[in-house]
């Protein structure tokens, strides 16, 4: 299922994947807090959120809905990681991974930064 969910975004949508466990609640909730209150910037970059954890994921920030469902983690997660921050690009490679909270500017500039972003800002601004 998540590969097929995941793939359906292809060339539509920028991904946010936030993996954590139990262990790293306090930062999936820090992250969550930093993406709300920037959801206009968020939506601008057509950035979809996907909260991941060890057998259950959920997709959008405010949802309450997860799905059990360990493939997500399994094909992201790192071996040892408690949390990770994964940024998936348009053609649905891997655009940026870390270990620590993602700062609202570094993922603008990091989406920013890329070519097809580039092109939707110049065709936006004609």
């Amino acid at each position: 299922m998540s590969a097929q969910e995941l793939s359906s975004h292809k060339w539509k949508d920028r991904l946010l994947l936030i993996l954590n466990t139990e262990n790293s609640k306090s930062l999936h909730q820090e992250q969550i807090k930093i993406l709300q209150d920037n959801i206009e910037g968020l939506e601008e970059r057509k950035l979809v959120i996907y909260s991941v954890m060890p057998d259950q994921f959920k997709k959008g920030i405010g949802s309450e809905s997860w799905m059990k469902s360990a493939r997500l983690n399994d094909r992201y997660r790192q071996e040892g990681k408690e949390f990770e921050v994964i940024l998936i690009g348009l053609d649905g490679g891997v655009k940026l991974r870390q270990s620590e909270i993602l700062s609202i500017e570094k993922l603008f500039a990091t989406i920013d930064a890329m070519p097809m972003r580039r092109n939707e800002i110049r065709n936006k601004s004609r």
